[in-house]
C-alpha cells in the first residue's frame, strides 16, 4: 500500500466518524521556542491545553514534521530521520478512551476492501500505563485483545505531559509483532530495543491537571481536568514500511527512489558496503527534508531554520562527493524526491521551479565553499600542528560554520583525515548561544520581558480582545490590566499586575477593545494615543503575545494610567493611511513581479511601514534594468487603474481553490482572510490593513534590489507621499548635476560618461608613470644591497605606496639580486598606515631563512602583524613612526638566522 494511500485512508476513516480534516500546518513553527513543527499535536496545543477554545469538537490531520536533534545519527541507523509525517486524531472534550481505542482498532485491523489498513489482529499488542485499568479493560472488551497482549509500563513509556505544569495523562501504545526473525517473543515489555515489536500508534489520554513538573517521571497530579482530551500520533513512515513489506523507512515508496538514484550516480549497490549505505541514507533523508522545507518557504542561511536547511543540503552534497560524485547532484536527485512526494503534496510539483532554484543555488554555493573554506581549514590545521596542539578550537570550527557554512560534521570528518581533533563541545556551546539569542529576540519582540503566563491569565479572565482595527480608528475602551516586566535578577518572578504608571513611564496595557493594528504579516503596529480624564499616553508598539490578546506598549505623557480606567484609544489617521498604502503596495509589487518574471517569483517575506515596503522573493540572479523598469511600470499601471481592494473570509481549501497565494511559514486557521486587488490580478491570504482602491496607494517608486541569500532577492519601494518625496529628490539631484556639469538633463549620461572615460585614461597614464618610477627605484635599491652574514639584504621605506605596489617593487628588487641568498624588506607609509613586504630568493630559503619570520620581526615596531609563505610575506601596521625600527628589526632577524 502506497504511503499516499495510507494517508488518504487515515483521513477518510476519521472524517467519516465526524472529525474535521485539518490541513497540515507549515513546517515553520509559530512558537518562537521551536524552529520547526516537531510533532503532530503542535498545531493543536492551544486547544489541548485549554488556552483557546477549540473551533471543532474533534479533528484529524497528517502533519508534516522535522526533528534535527539527532541529525548526526541519520543514516548510521535505519531508525533516524529528519522529515516525517504524523497521522493524528484529536478530541477536545468530546470522546475519550473508549472512543479513541475503538477508532484506532477499526482502522488498524479493518479490511483493506472496507478502507482499513488490514493488519492481522493476532499480531497487535498494546501497552497501557501501570494503573490505567480503564484503558486495559477497554482494549480487552472493544478489541478482544487477550490480557497477555495488554502490557503495563511506567511513566517513562506510558505517560505524557508538556514538560511544564498543566494537562497530562496516561497513554496507550499500539505495537505490531514483526515476527520471530526480529527477536524473542514476549511483547514490548521484553523487546526493549523495539526491533520485533514496533510501535505504530500512541494514544494520549489527557485527563489530569499536573503541577510541580520536574521531569518526565517527577510530577504531582492535582486532579482531573474538567474537559478530557484525546491526542494521538501514528507514524506514517513506520506504517508504510510494514504495509509495503520492506525493512525500514528508507525503503518505502517516498524515500527509496532517491536512494536508488544516488546509488546509480555513485556506481554502488545499496546493501553491499556499510559506509556507502550510511551516505546513501543521509542523501535520501536530507534531499527529501530539504525539498519539504524549501516548499514551506525556508531558505538557506547562517542561523535558525536557514542554517538547519543549509546543513541538510550540504550534508547531502558532501555525502555524494564522498561517494565519488563530483558533479552537481541535486539536479539529479531533487526531481526524483518531488515525484515521490507530490502524490501527497501536489504543491511540490506546481512550485518546483522555485524550490529547485533555491536548492541548486545552495549546492553551487557549497561547491565554491568547499574550495575557499578548505583553504581556511588547512591554514588552521597547519597552525595547530605548528603550535604543538593538534586540535581546532570551538571558535575555529564555529568560524568555519558561520563564515563558510561548513557543517560541523564536515569539519570533524576533514579534521579526522588530518589527524586533528576538534573542540566539538566548544563549537556546540557557541551554536547554542547563537540560537538562544535568535529565539530570545523573537520572543522578546512579542512579549517584552513579561512571562507569557501573565498574558494567558488575562485572556482566561477576560476573554479575547475585541479587535476593531478593520472597522474604526477610535474606540471607547477600558483598561483590563497593566502587565509588569519580570522582576528579580534571575528573571523568575512574574508580575501579573503592574502599579499605575505615571508621566514618563513605559508600561504594557491590555484593553477590552482596541482599534490598533498589532504587528503581524510584515506590517508594523499602528501609532496613536490613549486619552482619559486627566491623562494621555502615546502608543509605542502593539503585539499579540498570545492568540486572541492585543497588548499595547505605551509611554504615559500626562496623568496616571491604572487598571479599570475608561479611555479613548485612537489610531493616528495619517500613520494608518500610510501603512495601508505600503501594505497594498506590497501586494501590487508582488503581483507585478509575478507578471514580469513568472509565477516562480513567489514572495517569501515582507516588511512594510508607513511610506516604505520591502518584499523578498524567490529568484536567481540580479534583476536587469529592463526587468526593474517593467515591474515598476506594471505596478504603477495597477495604481492608476484604481482597482477595487476587497477582503473576504472563507475556508483555507476555498481560498486555495480560487488561487489565493499564502505566505510561506504562516499558520492559518480554518477561516482565512483573502485580500483581492483587481479580483484575480492580486489575490492573497492577508490579515493586514489596506486601502479601498489601488489609486490610494499614490506614487510608487522602486528604490533598490539586492540579494538576501541563495535563490532569494529583495526589492524595496516607497509609496504615497514618501514616493513623491523620493522622486522629488531625484529630480533635484538631476537638476544640480546639470548645473554643475553645464549639461541639460537628457545629456547628463553622455557628459558623465565622457568625464569618466577621460578619468580612466588619466589613471592609466599615472599607473604607467608609477611603473616606470618603480622600475628605476628597483635598480637603485638592488645596487645598494648590503651583506649581512653572507646574505644580501635590501631595506627601504619608499613613501606613498599601497600594499600591492610595494609587493611589486619588492619582487622586482628580488629579481635583480640574481641567484645569491638575498632578502628584500620594504615598508611604506600611506594615509597613516604602514604596509610591509618581505621577499626572499630561493638561495636565502636554503639558508633557513623565511619571509614570514622576517616580516613578523618587522611588524612589531609598527604595531602590526602579517604572514605569508617562506618566499613572500606581507602585512601592515598602524605606527608609521616605527618604520626605521621595523627595518632594523627585520635586518637583525636575518643576521640571527644567517648566523645559525
Amino acid at each position: 500500500m502506497q504511503t499516499a494511500e495510507i494517508r488518504r485512508r487515515f483521513l477518510q476513516h476519521f472524517e467519516q466518524r465526524g472529525h474535521t480534516v485539518v490541513p497540515s500546518a507549515s513546517l515553520v513553527s509559530p512558537d518562537p521556542s521551536l524552529l520547526f513543527t516537531v510533532a503532530g499535536m503542535v498545531p493543536f496545543i492551544p486547544y489541548l491545553t485549554g488556552r483557546e477554545p477549540a473551533p471543532f469538537p474533534r479533528a484529524t490531520s497528517v502533519q508534516k514534521c522535522v526533528r534535527t536533534l539527532d541529525i548526526e545519527e541519520v543514516g548510521k541507523t535505519t531508525r533516524h530521520g529528519t522529515f516525517f509525517q504524523m497521522n493524528g486524531n484529536f478530541s477536545f472534550g468530546d470522546y475519550f478512551k473508549e472512543g479513541a481505542i475503538a477508532h484506532a482498532w477499526e482502522l488498524v485491523t479493518g479490511p483493506v476492501a472496507d478502507g482499513g489498513l488490514g493488519f492481522d489482529p493476532d499480531r497487535i499488542w498494546v501497552t497501557v500505563y501501570l494503573d490505567d485499568d480503564e484503558a486495559a479493560e477497554a482494549w480487552h472488551r472493544i478489541a478482544g485483545l487477550p490480557l497477555e497482549r495488554i502490557q503495563r509500563l511506567g511513566k517513562k513509556d506510558n505517560y505524557w505531559h508538556t514538560g511544564a505544569d498543566g494537562p497530562g495523562g496516561p497513554c496507550s501504545e499500539i505495537y505490531y509483532d514483526r515476527g520471530p526473525e526480529f527477536g524473542p517473543d514476549g511483547g514490548p515489555l521484553v523487546d526493549t530495543a523495539g526491533d520485533r515489536f514496533l510501535e505504530i500508534w500512541n494514544l494520549v489520554f489527557m485527563q489530569y491537571e499536573l503541577t510541580d513538573v520536574r521531569s518526565k517521571e517527577d510530577f504531582r497530579v492535582v486532579g482531573e481536568l474538567p474537559k478530557k482530551n484525546i491526542d494521538t500520533g501514528m507514524g506514517l513512515e513506520r506504517v508504510a514500511f510494514l504495509l509495503q513489506g520492506v525493512d525500514n523507512m528508507y525503503e518505502i515508496d517516498e524515500v527509496a527512489p532517491v536512494l536508488r538514484r544516488a546509488a546509480d550516480l555513485a556506481g554502488v549497490t545499496y546493501g553491499k558496503d556499510h559506509e556507502a549505505d550510511v551516505r546513501l541514507r543521509v542523501v535520501a533523508d536530507h534531499v527529501r527534508s530539504g525539498l519539504m522545507l524549501i516548499g514551506d518557504g525556508v531558505t538557506p542561511g547562517n542561523e535558525g531554520r536557514g542554517y538547519i536547511l543549509r546543513r541538510l543540503l550540504r550534508r547531502a552534497v558532501r555525502s555524494m562527493r564522498l561517494l565519488g560524485v563530483d558533479a552537481a547532484s541535486l539536479p539529479e536527485l531533487l526531481p526524483v524526491s518531488r515525484d515521490a512526494m507530490s502524490s501527497s503534496y501536489p504543491e511540490l510539483a506546481t512550485d518546483f521551479d522555485r524550490i529547485s532554484a533555491v536548492a541548486y543555488a545552495e549546492e553551487e554555493a557549497f561547491r565554491r565553499t568547499l574550495t575557499s573554506g578548505t583553504a581556511l581549514f588547512d591554514t588552521a590545521v597547519r597552525e595547530a600542528k605548528a603550535a604543538g596542539a593538534p586540535a581546532l578550537s570551538g571558535e575555529q570550527a564555529f568560524s568555519l560554520h558561520d563564515t563558510y557554512g561548513f557543517p560541523i560534521d564536515v569539519t570533524l570528518e576533514m579534521a579526522a583525515e588530518q589527524g586533528v581533533t576538534v573542540d566539538e563541545a566548544g563549537f556546540r556551546a557557541l551554536m547554542q548561544q547563537q540560537r538562544d539569542r535568535a529565539r530570545a529576540d523573537a520572543r522578546a519582540k512579542r512579549t517584552g520581558s513579561v512571562d507569557v503566563l501573565a498574558y494567558r491569565r488575562l485572556l482566561a479572565d477576560h476573554g479575547p480582545t475585541d479587535w476593531q482595527a478593520y472597522r474604526t480608528l477610535r474606540t471607547d475602551s477600558r483598561v483590563l490590566g497593566l502587565v509588569a516586566d519580570l522582576a528579580g535578577e534571575d528573571g523568575g518572578q512574574v508580575g501579573d499586575q503592574a502599579a499605575p504608571a505615571g508621566p514618563g513611564e513605559v508600561t504594557r496595557v491590555v484593553l477590552d477593545r482596541t482599534p490598533f493594528y498589532a504587528e503581524s504579516g510584515g506590517q508594523v503596529a499602528d501609532a496613536g494615543t490613549l486619552t482619559w480624564d486627566g491623562g494621555r499616553a502615546e502608543v509605542l508598539d502593539v503585539q499579540r503575545p498570545v492568540r486572541g490578546l492585543v497588548v499595547h506598549q505605551v509611554r504615559v505623557l500626562e496623568g496616571e494610567l491604572a487598571e479599570g480606567a475608561q479611555l479613548t484609544a485612537e489610531v493616528d489617521r495619517e500613520w494608518r493611511l500610510s501603512a495601508c498604502q505600503a501594505h497594498s503596495g506590497t501586494h501590487v509589487v508582488h503581483a507585478a513581479l509575478r507578471q514580469v518574471l513568472g509565477p516562480q517569483a513567489l514572495q517569501s517575506g515582507s516588511y512594510n511601514r508607513p511610506g516604505y515596503l520591502r518584499l523578498d522573493f524567490a529568484w536567481q540572479g540580479a534583476l536587469t534594468p529592463r526587468q526593474r523598469h517593467d515591474i515598476e511600470d506594471v505596478a504603477n499601471a495597477a495604481v492608476r487603474a484604481d482597482h477595487r481592494v476587497s477582503a473576504t473570509y472563507m475556508t483555507l481549501p476555498e481560498a486555495q481553490a480560487i488561487g489565493a497565494l499564502a505566505l510561506f511559514g504562516e499558520t492559518y486557521g480554518e477561516q482565512v482572510r483573502v485580500v483581492e486587488i483587481g479580483g484575480p490580478w492580486s489575490r492573497e491570504l492577508c490579515g493586514g490593513t489596506h486601502v479601498a482602491g489601488s489609486a490610494q496607494i499614490g506614487t510608487l517608486a522602486l528604490t533598490g534590489e539586492s540579494s538576501v541569500g541563495s535563490g532569494a532577492r529583495r526589492v524595496e519601494a516607497v509609496v504615497g507621499i514618501e514616493g513623491f518625496r523620493y522622486l522629488a529628490r531625484e529630480r533635484d539631484l538631476v537638476r544640480q548635476l546639470g548645473e554643475l556639469l553645464k549639461s541639460p538633463p537628457d545629456g547628463l549620461v553622455d557628459r558623465i560618461g565622457g568625464i569618466l572615460s577621460r578619468l580612466r585614461e588619466t589613471e592609466r597614464e599615472i599607473a604607467e608613470l608609477r611603473a616606470q618610477q618603480t622600475q628605476a627605484a628597483a635598480g637603485s635599491l638592488a645596487a645598494g644591497a648590503k651583506d649581512v652574514g653572507g646574505v644580501a639584504v635590501v631595506t627601504a621605506s619608499p613613501a606613498g605606496l599601497s600594499g600591492g605596489d610595494l609587493r611589486t617593487l619588492a619582487l622586482d628588487v628580488r629579481g635583480r639580486l640574481g641567484e645569491r641568498p638575498a632578502v628584500v624588506l620594504l615598508a611604506s607609509e600611506s594615509g597613516g598606515k604602514v604596509a610591509l613586504v618581505a621577499a626572499l630568493t630561493p638561495a636565502a630559503q636554503d639558508r633557513g631563512l623565511s619571509a614570514s619570520d622576517v616580516l613578523r620581526a618587522a611588524a612589531g615596531p609598527v604595531g602590526g602583524r602579517g604572514g605569508g609563505k617562506p618566499d613572500v610575506a606581507q602585512g601592515g601596521g598602524t605606527d608609521p613612526g616605527g618604520i626605521p625600527a621595523a627595518l632594523q628589526a627585520g635586518e637583525e632577524a636575518v643576521s640571527t638566522a644567517a648566523g645559525r
